[in-house]
């Protein structure tokens, strides 16, 4: 990861204790004088080196490259048991080569040139300078590159007023550094030991989900990446950000059982409750709680009104949290530090999902404000909130507005709208930065974060990606093998129930329903009718003011067979699990939308849009973005011309409400927090559909006209 290793060689200098040390240890060498001792002192005690002999440290003497990187190596806390990438330099004896392999590694040092470390000449204080920056993290402007001195080079400068501005380091005198100066054995020792001195910064790692909806079916893979993560720094926390729940056959059969037995397996810290998880009613949530093996957090969700969840709810701030409970925040203890976490969930669930009348969807930030206040009274100043209300959703509440109304929030791992975040979002609105992360969709990735805070408990430095679970070599293998037991538990323990439920029938179509794709990318169908008819069926019962519905022809993939419908079958259709958006659109909005789906007919595209709702007739001879003759809405059962200047509720996909198929006027609605994300996954909007009208009938009805080619 960008600056991984560079963090970690900053963290990593606490390691080594500074202790209150008497001057005798030093008093062993004759050539130590009394401005050298503590330093001296410093590293003898801590085995850093043993001297240049017996009775000599060898302060006034010059130390090579290759025993300055040993030293420095152990400072950091770098061991000589463990095995660092090979640097691929021929010239370093072997007591040393751990030592410039781990500087190496981390960004330390790279060498004299090619090949070369040039391990047995001087090192300058020049180039000191460039290590001891690395070395300890200091904040390095390279765009600086004059300093006091008159014997420093651009090439140092920026090091150099480093060192100079952390105290690590002054000149030879006030206009010199002695840039090209050999670096002498005791100078050596008081840079090391001023370093140790540094003031104390805290790593912390999370390795994060959000929205992963039952996709388990690649989670022996995702178990390997944790893994690696865990590997690479043990102290990581695992954090979910909610919607485990509702999305694939998985969660219809086992109701997050399935999920939970591998979050279970893999060790997750801490989860707040994503709206879906109210999907089934308390029931089920309740019993997804007390079999996990880890807390849950959520500061608005009262539910001491509740049946099943009141009895699992703790209105507090803990650092004794237990399994299978929920609490407002929790307070974890990582490397000696403590870290608070507390949780989010949208208050939109109220409406889009099945909570029930006992559990209240308090105001998030006020709740916000006080999981922080809670924290700071018990001394917290590292404080991460899991969040399910969206990045920039615009339902009433998102992560951007979070950050820049509640000072004291360091980190929000994210949900709910699905954003794949490669690079975390900095708000620099309060007093101290907050760090947003959010990874994606239905366990495509793993997310983590790396961020060091300062003793007042401020991020300075932060690095985070996305790890694509499921990426391929260039050989068509996947990068990550799946950890054999968690394989051999899915299969052996969920995999052949949903190999079954495949097979059930969920409605019967007396026609072929046409999904060709010639077909729903250049023309209506009856298919792309069925698909927005439920789409449009569902987002009524979420928003009963919603009188549109589109859906993009390249996301219908298969047509179905007359006769009976499998639950295959609509798996075939719509393979991308795409959820459910309500945007609000100007009149204007939808006919340049319009626009830009017939643009390209007759010939294909992806992003011609079959609709419900509404019928619209176009030509396709005359220039695209002039085509769309005319548009008429249906509003109470009368088809009425559409109106410009009003604004309607319109469903789709969230591919599409987010530009998807270059839908820009889409994206602005979506940029201006016009498109609420209910989450709805299409397969079983359809589904739902079909059960409740079994025997589908469904026709072309003149919804979509191209007068060009009807006459």
């Amino acid at each position: 990861m960008k600056n991984k290793h560079k963090f970690i060689a900053a963290a990593s200098v606490a390691s080594i204790g500074v202790s209150a040390f008497s001057v005798s240890a030093a008093s062993a060498f004759t050539d130590v004088p009394p401005h050298y001792e503590e330093a001296v002192q410093f590293l003898t005690e801590n085995d850093i080196t043993a001297g240049y002999s017996a009775d000599k440290f060898g302060t006034s003497m010059s130390i090579t490259r290759v025993d300055a990187a040993i030293q420095l190596a152990k400072a950091l806390g770098f061991t000589e048991d463990d095995t660092y990438k090979d640097a691929g330099f021929t010239d370093v004896p072997e007591r040393g080569q751990w030592a410039v392999n781990a500087l190496a590694e981390v960004g330390v040092t790279a060498g004299k040139a090619k090949g070369k470390f040039g391990a047995f000449e001087p090192i300058t204080r020049g180039e000191a300078s460039y290590w001891l920056a690395n070395a300890y993290g200091l904040e390095v402007d390279e765009t600086v590159t004059e300093t006091p001195f008159t014997d420093v080079n651009e090439r140092f400068g920026p090091y150099v007023n480093a060192l100079v501005e952390s105290g690590l380091s002054l000149g030879k005198t006030d206009t010199t550094f002695g840039a090209a100066d050999r670096l002498l054995r005791g100078e050596w020792a008081l840079f090391l030991h001023r370093g140790s001195q540094l003031p104390e910064e805290f790593l912390l790692s999370l390795i994060h989900t959000n929205d992963t909806h039952a996709h388990i079916e690649n989670v022996a893979r995702k178990a390997t990446v944790v893994e690696a993560l865990r590997e690479e720094n043990p102290s990581s926390l695992l954090v979910d950000a909610g919607d485990v729940f509702s999305g694939t056959l998985y969660f219809n059969q086992f109701k997050g059982q399935a999920d939970l037995d591998f979050m279970n397996m893999l060790g997750y810290d801490a989860m707040t409750f994503g709206n879906h998880e109210f999907d089934l009613g308390t029931g089920p949530l309740a019993d997804f709680i007390e079999n996990a093996k880890f807390p849950f957090v959520s500061a608005n969700v009262n539910a001491s009104a509740d049946a099943n969840l009141s009895s699992l709810m703790n209105e507090t701030v803990t650092d004794e949290p237990m399994d299978g409970r929920v609490y407002n925040g929790i307070i974890k203890e990582v490397d000696g530090e403590k870290v608070g976490i507390f949780g989010l969930t949208t208050a939109e669930t109220q409406t889009i999902s099945s909570p029930g009348d006992d559990v209240v969807f308090e105001n998030y930030i006020q709740e916000a404000k006080k999981a922080v206040a809670s924290f700071e009274a018990e001394g917290v100043d590292k404080v991460v909130a899991l969040s399910h209300i969206g990045f920039r959703d615009g339902g009433g509440d998102n992560d951007v507005t979070l950050a820049k109304e509640v000072e004291g929030i360091d980190v929000i791992v994210g949900g709910h709208t699905h954003d794949k975040l490669s690079e975390p979002y900095i708000d620099e609105t309060g007093a101290e930065p907050t760090v947003i992360v959010q990874a994606n969709e239905y366990n495509k990735f793993v997310g983590t974060l790396d961020v060091i805070f300062d003793e007042e408990g401020a991020i300075t430095e932060y690095a985070g990606e996305l790890i694509e679970v499921d990426q391929k070599n260039e050989d068509g293998t996947y990068v990550f093998e799946e950890n054999e037991e968690v394989k051999n538990r899915l299969a052996a323990a969920y995999t052949p129930e949903i190999e079954k439920v495949k097979a059930q029938v969920v409605g019967s179509a007396a026609a072929a329903l046409d999904g060709q794709r010639a077909n729903v990318r250049t023309k209506e169908t009856n298919l792309g009718n069925l698909i927005t008819d439920a789409m449009l069926a569902k987002a009524k019962t979420i928003d009963s003011d919603t009188v549109i519905a589109l859906q993009n022809g390249g996301g219908i993939r298969a047509s179905i067979d007359a006769g009976d419908i499998t639950m295959e079958e609509v798996l075939t259709v719509m393979p991308f699990g795409n959820a459910l958006a309500i945007m609000d659109l100007t009149g204007a909005e939808i006919k340049a939308a319009l626009e830009h789906s017939v643009s390209l007919a007759p010939e294909q595209n992806g992003a011609f849009l079959q609709a419900a709702g509404l019928k619209f007739t176009y030509d396709s001879s005359k220039a695209a973005g002039s085509r769309v003759t005319s548009v008429e809405v249906n509003e109470g059962g009368t088809f009425v011309p559409l109106d410009e200047a009003k604004t309607y509720a319109v469903a789709t996909n969230t591919f599409t409400a987010k530009g998807g198929d270059n839908y820009s006027m889409f994206k602005t609605a979506y940029d201006e927090g016009r498109v609420s994300e209910p989450g709805n996954v299409d397969w079983e909007t359809f589904t739902d559909y079909l059960k409740a009208n079994p025997s589908v009938n469904t026709a072309v009805e003149g919804r979509i006209t191209d007068t060009n080619t009807a006459q």
